[in-house]
C-alpha cells in the first residue's frame, strides 16, 4: 500500500475555500487524487479532513458524522448570508437578556428541522445554493432534519455570545445563530466559526498548511492517518488467506463458512495477512447471508 493513501487532518484558516485547502495538500504531499469530507466555508477554521488517494473512497462513510463547532452570536443584525460577509438587512438596539438567549438556544436542542441557507455549498438541480444567491435568486429549499445534542452558551458581551454546539452532519451553525436571533427578536448572525471535530478527528490531530510545508518528507508522512481510522466502530474480520483472496476480487463471504453471525445490514472490517484492505457489508444471498466487500482500501 503506498504511504501515501490515507487521511490529513488540516487546520484550515480563515478565508480560505475548502477546495483550495485539497489543491494545496495535493500539490504538498505529491499525490493526484485528494479530497475533502465537506466544505468549510471561507470564514471558518478548523478541522477539515483530507483524503488522500484511494482514501477518498471513505468519503461517503464521513459526510453524515456529528461534528463539534465553535461559534461566535452577533446579536442586534441580520444579513443575507446569516453572518458577517453579507449585505445588512435589519439592526436593532434592543438586545435581550442572557437568560432570554440561553432559553432560545436550549429550544433548538434535539431534533429539529433546518432550512439550509441560500448561501451554502448544498446543489439543487447540479447547481450550487451560494450561486444561485450570486445571481440574486432565492428558491425554496426543504427543511430537513437534523439533530442537535448540545448547545453550550457563555456570554463575552451585551451584543455576543460564544457557542459549543455539538450536532449531526449537515448543520448549518450560520442558521443556528439566525434562529436564535430570531427567537428573540433582535436579529443575529455568527461572525465566526470553527470546527473543533469532525468524522471522529480532533482540532489536537490537525496541522496548518504551513506547518506541513515546512516539514522534511518523513515528518509529512508521519501525520497521515490510516484510513482504517474512519471505521473504527466495526468489527474486524480476519480471513483466511482462501477467503480473503475471493474478498480481494469483490466476492460475497458466506458466513456459515467463516463462522461468523452479523445482522443484514451490519458492516466490518475485513482483515487479510497484511491488515485492513476493505469495508464489507452483510447481505442476503440465496444460500444464506454473506459479507460483501463494498469499498476496498488496498
Amino acid at each position: 500500500m503506498s504511504e501515501k493513501i490515507g487521511i490529513v487532518i488540516i487546520d484550515k484558516c480563515e478565508g480560505m475555500t475548502s477546495q483550495t485547502v485539497v489543491n494545496r495538500v495535493k500539490r504538498i504531499f505529491g499525490v493526484k487524487k485528494a479530497g475533502h469530507t465537506g466544505t468549510l466555508d471561507p470564514m471558518a477554521t478548523g478541522v477539515l479532513p483530507v483524503l488522500l488517494e484511494r482514501g477518498v473512497k471513505a468519503s461517503e462513510f464521513m459526510l453524515t458524522s456529528d461534528k463539534h463547532y465553535g461559534a461566535t452570536l452577533l446579536l442586534g443584525i441580520t444579513t443575507d448570508t446569516e453572518d458577517t460577509t453579507g449585505e445588512v438587512l435589519s439592526r436593532s438596539e434592543t438586545i435581550p437578556t442572557e437568560d432570554a438567549i440561553r432559553t432560545a438556544a436550549e429550544s433548538l436542542v434535539g431534533e429539529i428541522m433546518q432550512t439550509p441557507p441560500m448561501y451554502s455549498a448544498l446543489k439543487v438541480d447540479g447547481k450550487k445554493l451560494y450561486e444561485l444567491a450570486r445571481e440574486g435568486k432565492v428558491i425554496d429549499r426543504e427543511p430537513r432534519k437534523i439533530t442537535v445534542y448540545s448547545i453550550g452558551v457563555e456570554r463575552l458581551s451585551d451584543r455576543e455570545y460564544y457557542l459549543d454546539v455539538v450536532c449531526s452532519g449537515g448543520t448549518y451553525i450560520r442558521t443556528i445563530c439566525a434562529d436564535i436571533g430570531r427567537l428573540v427578536g433582535c436579529g443575529g448572525v455568527m461572525s465566526s466559526l470553527r470546527r473543533l471535530t469532525a468524522s471522529g478527528f480532533s482540532i489536537s490531530e490537525a496541522h496548518t498548511l504551513e506547518e506541513l510545508e515546512n516539514m522534511t518528507d518523513e515528518e509529512r508522512a508521519g501525520v497521515i492517518l490510516p484510513v482504517e481510522r474512519v471505521f473504527e466502530k466495526y468489527d474486524v474480520v480476519a480471513l483466511p488467506d482462501f477467503f480473503a483472496r475471493l474478498a480481494h476480487h469483490g466476492l460475497e463471504i458466506y458466513q456459515k463458512k467463516i463462522k461468523t453471525a452479523y445482522n443484514v445490514g451490519e458492516r466490518v472490517r475485513l482483515y487479510d495477512s497484511l491488515g485492513f484492505f476493505a469495508v464489507g457489508e452483510v447481505m442476503q444471498f440465496e444460500d444464506g447471508t454473506a459479507i460483501k466487500p463494498i469499498r476496498q482500501f488496498r
